[in-house]
Order: structure tokens, then C-alpha cells, then sequence
């Protein structure tokens, strides 16, 4: 028995753990962007934000003038100055707005803000430096979508988007930015939840028209789709779970290899509850993180590792090198 064990300890792989960084402050964050694995941008409550350019060994905390209302879910980052900030929150209240910076945070300049009835961002994406679109809940029954092609300095509306046709009760969920994801130059997927939710919409032409899939995963007013990410323009993964009880075991990923026509929900998935990021990094190895932990999978999701029990709610990787947010001020890094 203790030679078995000795050879499990032998050939299994030893993951590194994450390093939680210091970065001054206990807001609530739910928005993460690296750059290069030196450079990572992070939003977060009270109109924070972070940002580090030696790969976290000194971080700048600020916080956006005027925003102190806002609560920055999505986070876009150009480069080592250039960052776009996205406010979630209702519209009526002010809080529907997108910031950005070019001078490494010094200053911010109020780039897109609505007060109409019933917009809430939840993501935004960028294909590239200077291109990029961002949805909001529903409105009159269909996402209200935006795009940018110069970088966010402007923001204008997708007037009148075909094919996307909002459930009674259906909508995203602005947990961290990731239920929208982007590939090549124009295709793009929204990940839903909600009533009638669990689905993924998507386009191939940069947001102006959609088809519909189910994704097999439980939806309802707290559960459905809470992250997407896409290898290429035909694999997909999305996960989720009930953010009302987020341990709670249960259907939490499902996959596509068809651009996201047709779903397969993954019946040996991760261990754990609530997921919320998920990326794919260089060396082929599947991240996911949630308020119930990191799991791998080294096999395009048939397995799944459970690696910790560390609550995160975003992700973003550069190479093999992760960093992820959550809650009082927690951000991490680690290098799989």
C-alpha cells in the first residue's frame, strides 16, 4: 500500500497553489484583465481599480472620480496604459457607464453613460486593440448591445439586432464580466440565465444577428450560464450553477464543437458548485474558478481536478500564468 501510494505522488502532477497579492484595499472585485503577465488591470467595487506592470509585485489602487457609486464588473485591458472600465448597475440609479483610461489610471474620462429604464451591463469583449462590444439586460425583450471601433473612446448602439429573442423572465448574469466571449474578427456568444436561461446566443457577424441554442445546464432566476470561453470559432465551453447556493453539487459544465449550434452538458463535471471563469490556457489545460474552488482538466473536460477550495469569481490568463479576483480585496496569481 505505501509503495501504491508512493507511486500516485510520484506520477501525479503538483499545481502550484495560488499567491494571494497585496494590494491595499478590501473591495469586492469581479473584474480582471491581464494584459501580458506582467500587466493586469482589475475592477471592483466603489469605483476601484488596480492595476500592476512587474507581474504584481507593486500594485497601484485607485479609485475613478466620481464613480464611487459604481461598481466595475468587466475590465478591458489595451496595454501597460490604456484600460476600459465597465459599471454595472442600473441605469436609473447612474451606474450604467464605461470609463477610460490612457495615462495608467491618473486620469479616466467618462466615455458612454445611458439612464435608460431598464439597462444593467453585464460584459464586454474586444476582438482586438480597437474593436469590441458589450451587452446589457434586456430590453423590450432583446439584449441591448453596444460597440466600440476605436479602442472604447466611443461606444454606439447595435440598433435593432436580428435574431435575438429574450425568454420572459431570461437575462445574464454581471457576476464578473464573463458571460460574453469573443474569436477571430467577428464572432461573438452570450451566455444566458434566468427563467427560460441556459442557453448561449451567437453571432457571426459582430453582433448584428443571432441564433439561439439550449445548453442543458439548469436555469432559473439564480441559476444558468455564468461563463463562456472559446478556444476557436467551433469549441466552447460554458459553465455555471446557482449563485444562491454556491457549493451546491450539479450540472455546471457543458461543451460544443459546433460554434455553439448544439451543446453537450459534461455528466463528470467539476466537483464543487458555482463556476463562473473558465479559460483555456497555452499548454492546453482548462481553468475554471468560482466561490467553490479551482478545477483543472488536462483532457478537454472528461476530467476534472478540484485543485482548491480558494473563492473566485473571474480569470484571465496570459500563457500558463493565471490571475483571479474575488470578494474583499482577494486577487491571486498562479502559474500552472
Amino acid at each position: 500500500m505505501r509503495l501504491t501510494l508512493l507511486l500516485l505522488l510520484l506520477v501525479s502532477p503538483v499545481w502550484a497553489q495560488w499567491t494571494l497579492q497585496s494590494v491595499g484595499t478590501t473591495a469586492s472585485f469581479r473584474a480582471v484583465s491581464a494584459v501580458s503577465e506582467q500587466v493586469v488591470w482589475v475592477g471592483g467595487s466603489g469605483g476601484t481599480f488596480l492595476r500592476t506592470t512587474d507581474g504584481g509585485q507593486t500594485w497601484h489602487t485607485g479609485r475613478v472620480p466620481s464613480a464611487e457609486a459604481c461598481d466595475f464588473r468587466d475590465v478591458e485591458g489595451i496595454d501597460a496604459q490604456t484600460a476600459v472600465l465597465m459599471s454595472a448597475g442600473p441605469a436609473e440609479q447612474g451606474q450604467a457607464r464605461f470609463y477610460r483610461t490612457t495615462d495608467g489610471g491618473k486620469t479616466w474620462t467618462l466615455t458612454y453613460q445611458t439612464s435608460q429604464p431598464g439597462v444593467f451591463f453585464d460584459g464586454m469583449a474586444f476582438w482586438n486593440t480597437r474593436r469590441g462590444i458589450a451587452f446589457s439586460d434586456p430590453v423590450a425583450g432583446k439584449y441591448v448591445l453596444l460597440q466600440t471601433s476605436n479602442g472604447g473612446l466611443s461606444w454606439q448602439p447595435i440598433t435593432a439586432p436580428q435574431g435575438m429573442t429574450v425568454n420572459q423572465g431570461e437575462a445574464a448574469f454581471a457576476a464578473s464580466g464573463s458571460s460574453i466571449a469573443v474569436h477571430g474578427s467577428r464572432h461573438v456568444w452570450i451566455g444566458s440565465g434566468g427563467v427560460g436561461g441556459g442557453r448561449v446566443f451567437r453571432s457571426v457577424d459582430g453582433g448584428q444577428s443571432w441564433a439561439v441554442a439550449a445548453t442543458g445546464l439548469p436555469a432559473d432566476s439564480s441559476r444558468g450560464v455564468f461563463g463562456v470561453y472559446f478556444k476557436n470559432e467551433r469549441e466552447g465551453m460554458v459553465v455555471g450553477g446557482d449563485y444562491r447556493n454556491e457549493k451546491k453539487p450539479g450540472l455546471n459544465v457543458a461543451l460544443t464543437r459546433d460554434g455553439g449550434q448544439t451543446w453537450a452538458v459534461s455528466s463528470t463535471g467539476p466537483a464543487g458548485g458555482l463556476k463562473e471563469g473558465v479559460i483555456r490556457l497555452a499548454n492546453g489545460h482548462w481553468v475554471l474558478v468560482g466561490p467553490s474552488g479551482t478545477n483543472l482538466s488536462t483532457d478537454e473536460g472528461k476530467t476534472w481536478q478540484l485543485l482548491d477550495t480558494e473563492a473566485f469569481h473571474a480569470l484571465s490568463c496570459r500563457g500558463n500564468t493565471c490571475w483571479a479576483v474575488g470578494a474583499n480585496g482577494r486577487v491571486g496569481r498562479r502559474t500552472f
